[in-house]
Parts: structure tokens; C-alpha cells; sequence
């Protein structure tokens, strides 16, 4: 639990990080000022996260936390939504739009800056920070409602602290030290992660749901050991092991998906293209 929750908090906090590098970015010479109620925003988001935590967990409350109905729902809907964030078909479109939608915010801000007034742009600035991160922070706090059902606060405000620590000393290199670091096969690397987390997280989700009576249990003659099941959420029946089969199938294949969109049939259209041109006869050749 407190790895799954490191590696959530950790691979949100470089999806923050590389949106802020990107609109720091673009924030250079007379803009440079701007950077501060970015900053700001950013710094704000956090606290914003924070609170959002604690709404979480007051709702959850009320709710009956400890009920197998309410953890089943949370684990199925943190599953939910984890898979749209793995699919890596729609995370490229998610991702892109993402960070262009902020491009195109900063570009507006800095145009208001010679017509409009200083300080809406500045609040401008501010807000433009605060959603880069919050996002994800609000992404983060719904992911582990279902850990912290299933472990208990304790445990997983450890691996969030493990998560923020190496998310800081990142942001540290990235903003005080001006290095850069090979981020895309970081994101490669903890995205890998994220997938071995989403399918121990589709076990015990389907587990919850079977305990709470919303999905039969049928039992398969393999011998699982128990700390499988502990570790991995490797249970001997069948609802479990195709809902993981599944999951893990639905992220393998958005992504051979995404690259055949992104990389062969670009290819293919290309030497479609190019075809006509090399039948095409000669112009200065003779024609017969």
C-alpha cells in the first residue's frame, strides 16, 4: 500500500511538474515577474489538495467508510479513473490537450498584459498555476480514498510522503538547478509502475465487490498462495483473474493502439502518397 501510494503521488507530481516547467517556460526576459504568481498558485494548489483530503475523508464518513458497499464503490470508481489516465490512446489526447490548453492561456495572459490591467493578469497568472496542479492533487486524493479504506490513513499518508519527497527533489532539479532530466522515460518508467498498480488495484476491487455481494465468486482450481493475494491481489477465482487479464489488456492495447495512430499509418499514408508520384511518367522522358 505504501508503494501503490508513492507511485500515484510520485507520477502526478511529474505530470505537474512538467506543465509548470512548460509555462515557466515561456515566462522569460520582461516576463520573467510573471513566474512568482504562477508560483503562487502552484504553492496554493497544495494547500487546496490538502483541505480536498480531508473533505474526501469527512464524505467518505458520513457515508459509512468502513461499509463493504462504500469501499466497493470508491475502489471501482479510483479504478475507473485510473484507466482512463493509463489508456495510453486517450492519455496522449488528454495529455496534449492538457498541456496545450495552458499554452494557449499563457499566450492570452501575456497579450492582456500591454491592454488590460496588471493585476487581473497577475490574478491570471495565479489561477493559471493553481489548476496545473490541483488537478492533479484532486486526482491523487480520489486514487487513494480507496487505499486508505483498505489501510487506513497511516499507511498511505507514509507512501505520500515517500511520493511528495521524490516529486520535491525532482521539482528541485528541474526549477532551482535548471537541469534537465530525461522526463519522458521517467514518465515511461512510473507509467510502467502505474499499470502494475492498476492491477493489483482491479483485484481488489473486484474482491471488494464479490465480498459485498455485487459480483458472484467463482472459485478456480489453481493454488494461490496467501501472500499473493497480499501483495499482488492475486485471489483463485475467476471474476478477479479476468477482470486483471482485462485491465491489463485494455493498457496494452491503447498503447500498440496509440502508436499505430501516431507512428504506422502516418508511415503508411505517407508511402500512399508518395506512390502516385513515383508512377507517374516522366515529363522529359520520350513518350512512346
Amino acid at each position: 500500500m505504501i508503494f501503490d501510494s508513492g507511485v500515484l503521488v510520485l507520477r502526478e507530481g511529474l505530470e505537474a511538474i512538467l506543465v509548470l516547467a512548460a509555462v515557466m517556460a515561456g515566462l522569460r526576459g520582461s516576463n520573467a515577474a510573471m513566474r512568482r504568481p504562477v508560483a503562487v498558485g502552484a504553492g496554493v494548489s497544495l494547500l487546496a489538495t490538502v483541505a480536498t483530503w480531508f473533505v474526501a475523508v469527512w464524505v467518505l464518513g458520513e457515508l459509512g467508510g468502513g461499509g463493504l458497499d462504500v469501499q466497493a464503490a470508491t475502489g471501482l470508481l479510483a479504478v475507473v479513473v485510473l484507466m482512463v489516465v493509463m489508456n495510453w490512446f486517450f492519455h496522449r489526447v488528454y495529455w496534449t490537450g492538457w498541456m496545450s490548453h495552458h499554452h494557449r492561456r499563457r499566450r492570452a495572459l501575456l497579450d492582456g498584459l500591454s491592454g488590460s490591467s496588471r493585476r487581473g493578469v497577475v490574478v491570471g497568472f495565479a489561477l493559471l498555476g493553481f489548476t496545473a496542479v490541483y488537478r492533479e492533487g484532486f486526482e491523487v486524493v480520489l486514487f487513494l480514498q480507496s487505499l486508505r479504506l483498505k489501510a487506513g490513513s497511516s499507511v498511505v499518508l507514509q507512501g505520500v510522503a515517500l511520493g511528495a519527497a521524490m516529486t520535491l527533489l525532482v521539482g528541485l532539479v528541474t526549477f532551482w538547478a535548471n537541469a534537465r532530466l530525461p522526463y519522458r522515460r521517467m514518465l515511461v518508467a512510473t507509467g510502467i509502475l502505474l499499470g502494475f498498480v492498476l492491477v493489483v488495484m482491479v483485484g481488489e476491487g473486484v474482491q471488494e465487490m464479490q465480498l459485498a455481494g455485487w459480483l458472484p465468486v467463482t472459485t478456480v482450481a489453481l493454488a494461490v498462495p496467501g501472500w499473493m493475494g497480499t501483495w499482488f491481489a492475486l485471489f483463485p477465482t475467476f471474476e478477479t483473474l479476468a477482470a486483471q487479464v482485462l485491465a491489463a489488456a485494455f493498457v496494452i492495447g491503447s498503447y500498440y493502439l496509440a502508436e499505430y495512430l501516431r507512428v504506422r499509418r502516418p508511415q503508411r499514408a505517407g508511402r500512399a502518397a508518395a506512390r502516385p508520384a513515383l508512377d507517374a511518367p516522366d515529363a522529359a522522358a520520350p513518350l512512346s
